[in-house]
């Protein structure tokens, strides 16, 4: 029934009726407000997702402009920029403040455990590629799960050992700085990709998705697999720390996308009245994981695969150390459920280890990434059969 139409009834109505035919075009003046308020909250949630898709090919872009520009190594920056993940420790610290430090716990081994089942899985599905990662990088990634088993085994985690994980991070984002200042090795690896770009001819494919290898493909470069110009100004080359200076500037845009999202997505469980847990599991989670998604496809794609990779790296490292010992110093001490020990952190050891391995072989295939995709539906699989839920994803 239309207004009009709800209008013209009333009016033919006994007196007696006004209250009714009021309260139906309140009713419909209040149907229309929740529709155009959902409308609002869908127009919100995917202007957020745009922002966050449209820095994130930015920060891409002048990263790789600002490694090429300063002979700066891109698995560096790419640990700098991207594995620190400002707006998964500001969720994790305002979880624990709120006396929810159960599931600001949770947080960090769902993102942990997320980087590697579904990130670095579908960047070895949709574009396979050669990585050339240095073992040392790959032996730390794969341990560090491990400093978690003390801090566990003898909770409640404390401020105390916040302190000791930050310092663990800081330790490994010097030793990292360190090894690459001083390692002569070329900023880019990828030349395969690079011939691609240069010379129009693509690199042919194996039945099992891999590139199949080429006489120059191993050849280091120094050149970037694209050309990063100035914005407004593409015949000009950007200088190194204007890349540096844009590059911190789309990674604002990143937070501020993924913020706007959480905010629409929001406003859309309430007015669409969706189950909470439903929503996150399915839409939420994959707007929300498209950050680090294409932080990690996009650039193995464009031929800077150290990029894609370093923000797994940088991630899972983080997120281990310093992001919960963040958490611990601003929120207070954290109590540890007994799965954390028996379930959450194996599977965290055991799927590191294995993503570590793979990367060792120096070459990302298809078959890698459905394989630890795999393990992570069986990973969710169990904890809601067995465990009765897993930990929250926050990307």
């Amino acid at each position: 029934m239309g207004i009009a139409e709800s209008t013209a009834t009333c009016d033919d109505r006994m007196p007696g009726a006004v209250t009714g035919c009021r309260s139906t075009r309140a009713l419909t003046f209040s149907a229309l407000s929740e529709r155009n308020a959902g409308t609002m909250s869908i127009v919100i949630f995917f202007a957020g997702a745009a922002l966050l898709i449209y820095s994130a090919e930015k920060l891409i872009t002048y990263l790789v402009g600002a490694a090429a520009g300063l002979r700066v190594s891109i698995f560096l920056l790419a640990i700098v920029f991207t594995g620190i993940e400002f707006d998964d420790v500001a969720l994790g610290v305002a979880l624990n403040v709120e006396d929810l430090g159960d599931v600001a716990l949770g947080t960090v081994f769902g993102t942990a455990i997320s980087m590697i089942g579904i990130v670095l899985a579908l960047a070895a599905i949709v574009s396979p590629t050669k990585v050339n990662i240095p073992r040392p990088y790959l032996v730390l990634f794969a341990a560090s799960p491990l400093v978690l088993i003390p801090f566990i085994v003898f909770a409640p985690l404390t401020p105390i050992y916040g302190v000791v994980l930050v310092l663990l991070f800081v330790l490994f984002i010097g030793y990292v700085a360190t090894r690459e200042l001083k390692r002569s090795t070329p900023v880019f690896r990828n030349a395969e990709i690079l011939e691609k770009l240069e010379v129009g001819a693509g690199p042919s494919t194996s039945a099992t998705g891999d590139a199949t290898p080429r006489s120059p493909a191993d050849v280091p470069t120094d050149k970037p697999p694209f050309v990063v110009t100035m914005p407004f100004d593409k015949e000009r080359p950007i200088p190194g720390w204007a890349a540096i200076a844009l590059a911190v500037l789309a990674l604002a845009g990143l937070v501020a996308g993924a913020a706007i999202t959480s905010y629409g997505t929001k406003g859309i469980l309430e007015d669409y009245h969706i189950q909470g847990a439903l929503f996150g599991a399915t839409i939420a989670t994959l707007v929300l994981t498209l950050e680090d998604i294409f932080l990690t496809v996009e650039p193995t794609r464009k031929g800077a695969p150290e990029l894609g990779v370093g923000n797994v790296i940088g991630s899972v490292v983080f997120g281990v150390t310093a992001k919960l010992g963040i958490i611990l110093l601003a929120g207070g001490s954290i109590d540890v459920d007994g799965n954390v020990l028996s379930w959450h952190l194996p599977v965290l050891v055991g799927m590191t280890a294995l993503a570590a391995y793979f990367l060792a072989t120096r070459r990302l295939r298809r078959w890698h990434g459905f394989v630890l995709l795999a393990l992570y539906i069986a990973y969710w699989a169990v904890s809601f059969t067995v465990f009765g839920g897993a930990p929250i994803e926050t990307d």
